[in-house]
């Protein structure tokens, strides 16, 4: 459930960005047209799936329905993805902290 409030918080961050549309040309950019909202959404969503993935697979696991080695490694990519969220989050809120001490 708290996993789940970190990721919606990031969305809602995403989805408040202005609309930037940037270049794209560098190895690993973001297709041409893509803002840095629309990829951090993209970032979001994936991470949501990815704990939906683990949950299930957890509860599969516990029914009999998965190795423990499937639960083991959905656990972990669900844990790997919580703790980018909260990376995310942290530099986010750092971020603001720190534009709020500017003076204007």
């Amino acid at each position: 459930r708290t996993a789940r409030v970190i990721v919606e918080s990031i969305q809602g961050l995403a989805n408040s960005l202005p609309v930037s549309r940037g270049a794209g040309s560098g190895a690993g950019a973001p297709p041409e047209g893509a803002s840095f909202g629309d990829t951090l959404g993209k970032i979001a969503e994936g991470a949501i799936e990815t704990l939906k993935f683990g949950e299930a697979t957890a509860i599969a696991g516990l029914s009999g329905g998965a190795t423990p080695l499937a639960v083991v490694n959905a656990v972990t990519s669900a844990q790997h993805a919580l703790q980018a969220a909260l990376a995310i989050r942290d530099k986010a809120v750092s971020a603001y902290q720190e534009i709020s001490r500017q003076a204007i």
